[in-house]
């Protein structure tokens, strides 16, 4: 008797909900992650049909259909179908693994925009100005930049921390960054006194939150209008600046200053070294780029 290669309740996307599940219980999952996930499978599903059933041929024909998506994007869906055929076959219900005929693109990891020195001394200067009457938004900016720039906080950590996270005696903050991971990171004495300003004139409308606001804590998109905003008055340009490029900025120039790529990724939070290694290549781009304008040969000719 011939076993089939997968059971019925396996079939028409039974296998995705028993793939999702098994990354939900097994590997905590978040939501997010799970639909993702489903949307790679599901449109995979689409455009090839059952893929419990798909052979190697149906697969390669996937290669010629994701032509024009970017490598990126091609890498991220022939990782989830990947994943899912390594749970067929762990789970006995399929004898091969077809997904060798997968692309496996190369993605290009863009470098991150860089700001120099002078620019975040201009977004500091002015921040600083406008909080010396201490205006209460005005404290709170300065505030929210000191903790951007400063710690190197993801926008969303840095809008949901707690009133409790304000640093009593220790420099340091505990925050719950992706995937639910707690890690400790460093509050500097100009952040701390920029946090216990904005404690003081922060509204006392009962919210738990550090940064309130009417639903529960200052949005990621205000968040990220505030520092375009503030960067615009510096007379820097506005498109060039974001929560995240200030993160960026913290974590190069810490990199510029001799910081330890080990430590650098404890700070950043990056669950994997070659994330914070990005830096590396910022920097090695900076030291390219000094030599090419400060060596005495720089300027030579070379006919």
């Amino acid at each position: 008797m011939t076993v089939p290669a997968h059971t019925p309740s396996q079939t028409q996307g039974g296998a995705i909900e028993e793939f999702l599940m098994m990354l939900a219980a097994e590997r905590g999952a978040a939501a997010n992650t799970l639909a993702a996930y489903r949307r790679d499978l599901t449109g995979a599903e689409e455009l090839i049909g059952d893929l419990a059933s798909a052979d190697r041929k149906d697969l390669q024909g996937l290669g010629a259909q994701w032509s024009a998506l970017a490598p990126a994007t091609v890498a991220r869906k022939a990782s989830a179908l990947r994943q899912f055929y390594a749970f067929l076959q762990d789970e006995n219900l399929r004898g091969d693994d077809p997904s060798d005929a997968l692309p496996r693109p190369v993605p290009r990891r863009p470098l991150p925009k860089i700001l120099s020195h002078d620019d975040i001394a201009a977004l500091f200067a002015l921040a600083e100005e406008e909080a010396a009457g201490d205006a209460p938004l005005a404290v709170r900016t300065l505030a929210l930049l000191e903790m951007l720039y400063g710690s190197g906080l993801r926008a969303t950590e840095l809008v949901s921390l707690p009133m409790a996270a304000i640093p009593r005696d220790a420099p340091f903050l505990t925050v719950t960054g992706k995937g639910g991971q707690a890690r400790m990171v460093p509050v500097s004495g100009r952040a701390k006194t920029a946090l216990s300003r904005w404690a003081d004139l922060r509204p006392d409308d009962g919210s738990s939150h550090l940064f309130p606001s009417r639903a529960g804590h200052l949005s990621r998109i205000r968040l990220f209008q505030l520092v375009k905003a503030l960067a615009g008055r510096a007379g820097l340009d506005p498109a060039k600046i974001s929560p995240h490029v200030l993160r960026h900025a913290f974590a190069t120039h810490l990199l510029e200053g001799g910081a330890d790529l080990r430590v650098l990724q404890t700070l950043l939070g990056h669950a994997d070294i070659a994330t914070t290694q990005i830096y590396t290549h910022v920097d090695a781009s900076r030291l390219v780029a000094l030599v090419n304008e400060r060596h005495p040969l720089a300027k030579s000719s070379t006919a």
